[in-house]
């Protein structure tokens, strides 16, 4: 299950501080071996059962940077959209996300220098009620003006 559907952009001339746009995304068998498979992080904490069952985790989690990825569509499908770059991200993993969690990705606007089209804002997913990853991400929103 993927929710992301504001798609498009938005230039750094309508951008507001507090603006937010979000994605959920159900975490399935399949995109834990795909991200596998495309980054070749093959850690079995990922991908065997039974190795996880004896780590701290007691069971299979996803990649945690499969789950910061999903702050990546809100960014490059959402806010700012389109023609987006980033130029940086901190990440803090708080709890695990698991096959079948689903998890909902969060990014609101907290900063805008408009002279050097930077967008500065607080990101976070969570599944439920938990935090599971949070962080500040830095972006090049695209502008009327030069794009």
């Amino acid at each position: 299950m993927l929710d992301n559907a504001q798609r498009g952009t938005i230039c750094i001339e309508d951008i507001e501080i507090g603006m937010t746009r979000s994605l959920r995304k159900t975490v399935t068998d399949r995109d834990i071996e795909l991200f596998a498979e495309v980054s070749t992080d093959r850690n079995p904490v990922h991908l065997d059962e039974a190795h996880a069952r004896e780590t701290i985790f007691a069971g299979r989690v996803a990649h945690g940077m499969l789950t910061a990825g999903l702050i990546s569509a809100v960014i490059g499908e959402q806010l700012p959209g389109h023609g987006t770059v980033y130029l940086g991200q901190t990440l803090r993993f708080l709890a695990p996300v698991r096959p079948g969690d689903t998890v909902q990705a969060v990014v609101r606007v907290t900063g805008i220098d408009l002279s050097k089209r930077r967008v500065t804002m607080d990101t976070h997913c969570a599944v439920g009620d938990t935090v599971v990853l949070k962080g500040e991400a830095q972006v090049l929103a695209p502008s009327r003006k030069f794009d």
